[in-house]
């Protein structure tokens, strides 16, 4: 079976282990007649396109790049990042890989038997955050009052932010997308008109504690979707070097060798190829990897300089907070 582990050793490009390995998977796909391959090496052929063809990115990043501008002159007094970034190889593999096995065990627990190919590819048109966007703000201290809540007047930010930004961009070529999450609670501070269309971890967070506003968006222009996440300084701690990225990880594996200790070797092809897949690259020993522009001492120690493991960024915004002293108009 083919996995993307066998080509990370080799001293090649990001670029050039994408286009072997989506060939090789089509390829053997069409001999084995395996449509679920085929749509793995489709969805690789997306993130070659993103590679390989950047000018729709430059499009994008110029038009989400207003809102940055309408956050600098309507919040000068707020800190805040905008990052931008393409989803990394390995985790886009991971994701992949993910939703096959979560798809069939769900599937097997509720009806007794495994999904057909056609059921498992249809569940695979699901990737809207291959590009994503990152808004982290923060209010410093010199700009909360006494006896105010430095949190609490983040989170009233960051709620206004979110209400202002699906107009905003739609009227420069986005459609932002409902979130498709039905019995999700959502915060009274997101509008009426705005509730359908984010998924609120910030009112009602992972169990991992994780929390952030996430909304989807079709650019019209680049006929592609992004993802924008909008959340405060210490929820991005939390999710980057907190409890919710450790905890998140050791409950994935959890999860993963639940769903293999109920679905035996053998009953399902595609669940064994995709739970081999996953698992072999959660061992993955970063440090042995052979990629050009990434090394790793550890898999904690990594410096990733095309998108392998980290992702691409491709918009880096930064605004300090303005009128930084003691001395609040």
């Amino acid at each position: 079976m083919i996995t993307l582990n066998d080509y990370l050793y080799r001293g090649d490009t990001v670029l050039k282990i994408l286009i072997q390995y989506s060939s090789d998977l089509k390829n053997n796909a069409i001999k084995e007649h395996n449509p679920i391959d085929l749509a793995h090496s489709n969805f690789l052929i997306q993130i070659i396109e993103l590679l390989e063809h950047n000018d729709f990115l430059t499009s994008q990043s110029q038009r989400i790049k207003e809102f940055y501008k309408y956050m600098t002159q309507k919040y000068p007094f707020l800190a805040f990042t905008f990052k931008g970034r393409i989803k990394s190889l390995i985790r886009a593999e991971e994701k992949f890989n993910g939703y096959i096995l979560e798809y069939i065990y769900d599937y097997y627990k509720a009806n007794g038997r495994y999904p057909s190919e056609a059921e498992i590819k249809s569940n695979l048109i699901c990737f809207r955050d291959l590009i994503a966007y990152r808004i982290v703000l923060s209010l410093p201290l010199c700009h909360v009052k006494n006896g105010d809540d430095a949190q609490t007047q983040e989170l009233t930010y960051l709620y206004e932010i979110a209400n202002v930004m699906p107009e905003f961009l739609e009227e420069r070529g986005f459609t932002a997308e409902l979130s498709g999450l039905s019995g999700h609670s959502v915060s009274a501070e997101l509008t009426e008109n705005n509730r359908a269309y984010y998924r609120d971890y910030v009112f009602s967070p992972r169990p991992s504690g994780y929390r952030s506003l996430h909304i989807t968006f079709y650019d019209n222009l680049a006929r592609c979707y992004t993802e924008v996440q909008l959340r405060t300084k210490d929820m991005d701690d939390l999710a980057e070097i907190g409890t919710a990225n450790h905890f998140g990880y050791e409950k994935q594996q959890e999860e993963s060798r639940t769903k293999r200790d109920i679905i035996p070797v053998g009953d399902c092809k595609y669940f064994d190829e995709a739970y081999e897949r996953f698992t072999r690259l959660q061992e993955l020993d970063l440090s042995q990897v052979n990629v050009n522009m990434f090394r790793a001492f550890n898999n904690q120690l990594i410096n990733d300089g095309c998108g392998l493991f980290r992702g691409r960024q491709i918009l880096p915004f930064e605004h300090l907070s303005r009128f930084q002293n003691d001395l609040i108009d």
